[in-house]
Parts: C-alpha cells; sequence; structure tokens
C-alpha cells in the first residue's frame, strides 16, 4: 500500500508538514496583503505600480467596491442557503448528494411558474404563465411579477417553492434512496446523480430549453429608500430578509428544539440514536424536508435577484454550493454558511481585478488554499450543527 507521505500536504515529517503548512500560509497572506494594498490605494486614486500592463492601484472606485461586497453578500446567502441542505444530507445519511442543485432549479421553475399565474392573471394565458413564460406572450414588466407590484404573488412563490421540492426530494427518497439506505455512500452518490439528470430532464421536457426572464423591473431599484438617501435594489432586500429569517429559523430548530436535539444526535452516531430509540426514519424524512425546502426557495430568491432562469441553473451553482460546503466544513450548517458567504464574496470581489471569464477560478483558489492549510474546513464540521 502507498506511502501517505504521497497524499497532497502530508507527510510522515512533521518539520515538513509545518515548513508546508507556512508557506501556505505566507502564500496566502502575501496575496490577500497585495489585493488590500491594491484596493486602498486604488479607492485613494493612487498609482503604485506597474507590472504587465496592470497598474496597482488608481483605478477603483468606492461605488465599484460597494456594489461587489453588496452582490457578493447576495451571492453568498444563496450559496449558504442552498448549502445548509446538501451539508444535513451528507452529516445524517453520509452521501453527497448530486441531485441538490436540480432542487435549487425545480423550487426555481415551480415557485415561478405560480408567482407568475398570480400576478398575471388575466394578462396572459393561464398555460403560459403557469409553465414560466413557455412561449410567446407578455413581457416580464407586462405581468408586474415583483416584490413591488406584487408581494402576495412573491410570497405564494416562495412558498409554494419549498413545498413542490419538498415533495419532489421525498419521492426520490421513497424510490430510489430508502431502498438503498444501507448500501455505501458512492452507490447512493451515484444514484443522486441519475436523480439529477431525470429532474433535469423533466424540467426541460415541461418548462422548455430557453432561458427566459420572469421578474418585473419597474419600481424594484429604491433611489432613495426610507428617506436616507440609499440606492437599495428591493428584490435584494427581500432575499436577504428572507434568507436571514431562514437560516435564524435553523439555528433555533436544532438547538433548541427536541427534533433538532435527535437530527444533532443522528449526525454524531446513527446506531447509537437507533438503540437510545430516536425514529431515525423520522429524523431522515425531516432532513429531507428540511434540505429540500431550503434548496427550494434558495433556487426561487436566486431568480428573484437576478430576473432571468436557465433550466440548468441549479447544475451549473452545485459546485460552487459543493465549494462553500467543504469550504466551511462538511457536515457543519454554520460552515455551509460561512463557506457561501466566502465563495459568494470572492466570486464577485475578484471581478476588480480579473474579467467575470475567471472569477468563479478565483473562488475555488480561495478553496484551496484555505483547504491545504486546514483541510477540516472553516467550522472543522463533523456534525449538523
Amino acid at each position: 500500500m502507498a506511502s501517505s507521505q504521497w497524499l497532497p500536504g502530508e507527510s510522515e515529517n512533521p518539520v515538513i508538514n509545518a515548513i508546508r503548512g507556512r508557506v501556505l500560509l505566507l502564500l496566502a497572506l502575501g496575496v490577500f496583503v497585495t489585493l488590500i494594498i491594491d484596493l486602498i490605494a486604488g479607492l485613494a486614486g493612487v498609482e503604485l505600480l506597474e507590472v504587465g500592463g496592470r497598474t496597482l492601484g488608481g483605478d477603483i472606485a468606492l461605488d465599484t467596491l460597494i456594489d461587489r461586497l453588496r452582490t457578493g453578500l447576495i451571492v453568498g446567502l444563496i450559496f449558504g442557503l442552498a448549502g445548509i441542505g446538501l451539508s444535513m444530507t451528507y452529516s445524517i445519511l453520509n452521501f453527497a448528494n448530486f441531485s441538490h442543485g436540480d432542487l435549487f432549479t425545480t423550487g426555481a421553475f415551480t415557485g415561478w411558474g405560480v408567482a407568475l399565474l398570480i400576478a398575471g392573471w388575466g394578462a396572459g394565458d393561464a398555460g403560459y404563465l403557469l409553465l414560466a413564460r413557455s412561449g410567446t406572450g407578455p413581457n416580464p414588466n407586462e405581468i408586474g411579477a415583483s416584490i413591488v407590484a406584487s408581494p402576495l404573488a412573491i410570497l405564494i412563490g416562495v412558498v409554494v417553492s419549498a413545498v413542490v421540492t419538498v415533495a419532489v426530494a421525498l419521492l426520490a427518497d421513497r424510490f430510489v434512496y430508502r431502498p438503498m439506505r444501507d448500501r455505501e455512500g458512492i452507490s447512493l452518490l451515484i444514484a443522486s446523480i441519475g436523480v439529477a439528470l431525470a429532474l433535469r430532464s423533466f424540467i426541460q421536457f415541461v418548462y422548455g430549453p430557453q432561458t427566459r426572464g420572469v421578474t418585473a423591473i419597474e419600481g424594484v431599484q429604491e433611489k432613495n429608500f426610507l428617506g436616507t438617501g440609499m440606492s437599495v435594489d428591493l428584490h435584494q432586500l427581500t432575499l436577504l430578509v428572507v434568507s436571514l429569517a431562514l437560516m435564524i429559523g435553523m439555528h433555533l430548530l436544532l438547538q433548541r428544539t427536541k427534533l433538532g436535539k435527535a437530527m444533532r444526535a443522528m449526525a454524531d452516531n446513527k446506531d447509537l440514536a437507533l438503540v437510545t430509540g430516536i425514529p431515525t426514519e423520522r429524523i431522515v424524512r425531516a432532513t429531507w424536508i428540511l434540505g429540500a425546502g431550503l434548496a427550494g426557495v434558495a433556487g426561487f430568491l436566486y431568480v428573484l435577484e437576478r430576473g432571468t432562469m436557465n433550466f440548468n441553473v441549479g447544475w451549473f451553482l452545485l459546485l460552487f454550493i459543493f465549494a462553500g460546503v467543504i469550504l466551511g466544513g462538511i457536515g457543519s450548517i454554520y460552515g455551509a454558511i460561512a463557506g457561501g458567504l466566502v465563495i459568494g464574496m470572492v466570486q464577485e470581489v475578484s471581478l476588480i481585478w480579473i474579467s467575470s471569464d475567471f472569477n468563479a477560478a478565483a473562488a475555488f483558489a480561495i478553496m484551496i488554499l484555505v483547504l491545504l492549510y486546514r483541510p477540516e474546513g472553516i467550522f472543522g464540521g463533523v456534525t449538523t450543527a
């Protein structure tokens, strides 16, 4: 069997391990300090150095920084909210659920279909609205689906996105995952990829392959929010409020309720939980309900902020959600939230220095650097909480 010294980042010599850790830490700190200097110099309008056609400092506007930070926070909340369910599934069911991204998409399409139907009642054909503008018809502004023009439609859309996504997840568990419950994690992982492909194909068949706009934009940009003089995107504000409320609710559920304590016990030791009388099958069902519900709501909110959606949206975002969960410490919901925020912030703020073609690479590079120095993740996740 191969020696562990060939594993990345490991050596039988503790001195070599220590040197590697210090080098990686210094490298990360060097990059971080350089970016901070560039940021400060850029905001001050001072050009420090020109290397390879790139000027250090002198070209960063404060408005640009604030906008990137705000967008990074919003994107990070989406990654964190969706990542909670992914982390719970791993810690309690012990497999990486690759269908999670398509549960995200399921919530987006079903929630927005109902939201458009309510907001655009009488403005277009019911089938066209319920299928989230699958053909020709009124444009999003004519339908008026926004938190300003039709707040009730948005609220009902959030609820529907959660309910339908939970129903889909429970069906997948009943007919795919439950019969395989005692098998190894790799079998469940492969099964989840099959569920993902089936879900994506079904969504494409029902709703169509085209990218479509769904949200109205009139009145959404509040230039003088509550008389403060601030410019606020009300869709982003809605996402912020709903995401934080759900995250706080999850914290209270896990820490203060009998169900939460049972879930944490099962995450720590499933066999012991079974011996002590905890109804493990109910806990598994609760895990699917909570995780899928959060994924569906995250999908709906992501489209609310972005304004457009496609049947591939969850699949494209799945790697970022996984990255956030792994970075924070897989198995920890707090790690999933923290990791999602880090990935979202890096992805958006990095646009100050690099083009949009490489901002995803920047987010994953940060994840790799952190994990090389702290393999267990930010929170060292081992339990649901």
